[in-house]
């Protein structure tokens, strides 16, 4: 049995139905849709299915003819079982279909990591969530669990969200990591064993950077990096712009992977375990790019106010300073003084490249613009030396 209310909503028609839909029930279903689409003045259609338990191939088979009546027709409040039946008939390709999404609260819990897209709540012992910025993420969240799969498929220790909730009005991927703590965590209870931390970090790093992936299943970092330089040319002195992509072009290409966002907080220490998250920002190319993001974190974004990095990472700025220098040492550890002073100068230079063009385009501080412009001149004029 199943009962099946419209109800209209501005130029919105919404169709709820609450039961079950099969091969018995199938003809009587559609006729009483027919007959509450034809009583209502509609331009876009949604079926409310959060009280729907079961639909058969029958069923099925009225939502495509719906479908191919209404261009705008999108079903909404799915539970995971008719959802699962919505994917593997391949109804999800063709026809909006949003779960159904229980609801969770972050109110009062403690931020144990963050990211250029979300922050990272511990909810209980047993369980942290990444609420995401954006309101409308789910295409992200889906992104994020495709790369953390390939990554974790290629063996890389990291932590594959088990379900996707509603939080406030935005969503968050949940992650089952029991008593796990970030490093920022750690080095702050233990700071005389920072340089431990530090090298259980950049092993990880290796590991990362010697995980070779094929080509297509990750974004290049090089073009990313390409578009910032190039959005620079018209902000720096004439030739400058030039020669800074240049630098850019000239970085080999890689496939190898890299985070894209690596920082002690997105590093865990579960048991004996060291775990990777906040996956959204994995990507390949030449590990350049990737000490060019640490480099932010732990120093580029304090240059004109050290409270920018010591609020993100939750550290004393001569602290991150110092955790910045020891990673490049131990990272560079085998290469000469000249080889390690060019991947510095780089790696500085592609970092102030992308918070001058963030700057620019977000909050206009022209203290920091003036900050990184100097700093690009300064190392370009070296790399030329």
């Amino acid at each position: 049995m199943i009962n099946i209310k419209g109800t209209m909503n501005e130029d919105t028609l919404t169709i709820s139905l609450d039961g079950r839909i099969d091969s018995t029930n199938a003809e009587e279903v559609e006729k009483q849709i027919t007959e509450i689409r034809e009583a209502n003045n509609y331009d876009k259609i949604i079926i409310d299915a959060g009280k729907l338990d079961y639909i058969s191939s029958a069923g099925l088979r009225i939502i495509l003819r719906i479908r191919k009546e209404e261009d705008s027709l999108k079903i909404i409040n799915v539970s995971s079982d008719v959802y699962e039946i919505f994917e593997m008939t391949g109804f999800s390709e063709m026809i909006p279909i949003e779960k159904a999404y229980r609801e969770l609260s972050v109110e009062g819990c403690e931020v144990i990591g963050q990211g250029a897209n979300g922050k990272v709540y511990r909810i209980d012992p047993e369980t942290i969530i990444k609420v995401y910025k954006n309101p409308d993420a789910l295409p992200e969240i889906k992104n994020e669990r495709e790369l953390a799969r390939t990554a974790f498929v290629l063996g890389i220790p990291t932590a594959i969200p088990y379900d996707v909730v509603r939080v406030g009005d935005g969503y968050g991927s949940v992650f089952e990591l029991l008593n796990a703590k970030s490093f920022a965590k750690l080095i702050e209870e233990n700071p005389d064993n920072t340089d431990k931390y530090i090298g259980l970090y950049i092993d990880l790093l290796n590991k990362i950077h010697s995980t070779e992936v094929k080509e297509g299943d990750m974004p290049n970092m090089k073009d990313i990096a390409r578009g910032w330089a190039e959005f620079l040319v018209e902000y720096l002195p004439e030739g400058y712009g030039e020669r800074l992509v240049k630098v850019v072009e000239d970085i080999p290409d890689s496939n190898y992977m890299m985070h894209g966002d690596y920082h002690i907080k997105n590093v865990m220490m579960q048991d004996d375990e060291v775990l990777l998250i906040d996956m959204d920002t994995i990507c390949v190319g030449d590990p350049i790019f990737e000490l060019a993001s640490m480099f932010n974190a732990y120093v580029g974004f304090g240059s004109c106010s050290a409270s920018n990095v010591e609020d993100f990472i939750g550290l004393p700025y001569d602290v991150t300073n110092y955790i910045w220098d020891k990673s490049l040492d131990m990272y560079t550890e085998g290469k000469s003084e000249e080889e390690k002073e060019e991947i510095k100068m780089k790696a500085e230079l592609i970092g102030n490249s992308r918070i001058m063009r963030r700057t620019i385009r977000r909050d206009k501080n022209q203290e920091l613009i003036d900050f990184c412009k100097k700093q690009i001149i300064s190392i370009l004029d070296a790399l030329d030396k």
